[in-house]
Parts: structure tokens; sequence; C-alpha cells
């Protein structure tokens, strides 16, 4: 059976970092969250071996300690000298105050979020070649972007984080997570969003950015 190919493409084109819409009131049934998570069971991993474990923490303490880690490597992070420089006209530009304050939002406000998410891989890959890098991490972002997806469908915002990822020993420690064994991917929050639905974000048209047959090729 043929899937809604238009209904398909407004989730995938609408499926938005969420963090100013984040409802931080409202409570999020974890049954909606296990449905969630069947849901990104089922996507690609690779030669099947589901390494994956996720952790929703609600607890308001940890929630409350993970934010603090978060905080602590966000200012290093933002305040860099190595920010990227986008040329005239390009979107990037124009959206990077914008951005930057709702990144602001989330530092003030990651603690109130009624779910932590964590996803989790098997195994520990920072000293490991690009390659074996590559496959372990490409076992677990699809089901995570599958989940972001499911979780929207529904009604939930949610909003890819690293930032705590500088502190993932602390984290670990503070969740019972057996660090030598399992790797941090990400920290979500998740939340229902306010409002009825997301726009289409800008990008940089696609034609500028694929090529064909080889390095610089694109088609006019």
């Amino acid at each position: 059976m043929a899937i809604d190919a238009k209904a398909a493409d407004e989730l995938l084109t609408t499926t938005r970092s969420v963090r100013k819409r984040l409802d931080l009131a409202r409570p999020v049934p974890p049954e909606l969250l296990e449905e969630c998570i069947e849901i990104a069971l089922q996507a690609p991993t690779g030669s099947n071996s589901q390494g994956w474990q996720f952790l929703f923490v609600r607890d308001a303490a940890k929630k409350r300690a993970l934010a603090d880690l978060y905080k602590k490597a966000f200012l290093p992070y933002v305040n860099r000298k190595d920010q990227p420089q986008y040329a005239e006209g390009d979107p990037r530009a124009a959206q990077r105050p914008r951005v930057l304050d709702s990144a602001m939002f989330l530092v003030e406000h990651l603690h109130e979020a009624p779910v932590h998410f964590i996803p989790l891989i098997e195994g520990r890959v920072e000293n490991a070649p690009a390659f074996a890098q590559a496959s372990v991490y490409g076992s677990i972002l699809p089901a995570v972007w599958s989940f972001m997806l499911a979780a929207r469908a529904r009604g939930l915002g949610s909003a890819w984080t690293t930032l705590h990822l500088p502190y993932e020993k602390e984290a670990a420690e503070l969740l019972g997570i057996p660090f030598e064994r399992f790797t941090q991917v990400a920290l979500l929050p998740v939340a229902y969003f306010t409002g009825t639905s997301f726009s289409r974000a800008q990008r940089i048209p696609g034609k500028r950015l694929t090529h064909w047959d080889r390095w610089g090729n694109h088609r006019s």
C-alpha cells in the first residue's frame, strides 16, 4: 500500500528542534513515550546489532543536575572563537540571532522539561577508527530520528542536544549508566509543543549542495 506522500512530507519537513515552544507545565504520559520507542525500534541498525538503550529522566533533581552539566558546557561552546562565518545572503547568517536566543532559552529552562530523553549505544567509540565510529552512530541515529518523528506526530516536541556530553561520565554516574559499556549519544528535552504546527525552515537550496559523479559537478 502506498504511503500518503503529502502527509509524510509534511511530517519530515516540519519536525523542528523545539525549545521555546516546549510546554514545560504539561506532563507527558510514559505510555506515549513507550509508543514512540516501539516505532523507533523499527529503524535500521548496523548488522542488526540492536545495541541501543533508551533512558527517560523525569526525576526533578536528576533533570536539574543534567541541566547544570549542559549549562557548564554551553558558555564555552557559544563563545568559541571558531564560529562559522557565512557569506552574504546565506540564510544561516540571518537565522543566527534567533537560534542563539532559542538556545539561551533552553539553557535556562532545560531542567523544566517534563522529560529528558537520553539514547545510548553499546560500546565506546572515542578511540575507534572513523569507519567504526560511523557504523556505531549509524546504528542509533536513525532510531532517534524516528522517535522524534513519532513524537512530532503525537503533538510532542523535542530538540537534539549534545552539550552535556563533555561531562558524559558525570551524567553516567548520576543516572547509573555503565559508562564503560554504553555511549550516550544525545540529550533531548521532550514535551508537548504549544501552537498547532510548524513551518518549513529556510535552507540552502539542495542543488548547491548536491554533486553528480564528482565533487563540484552540479546540475543546472
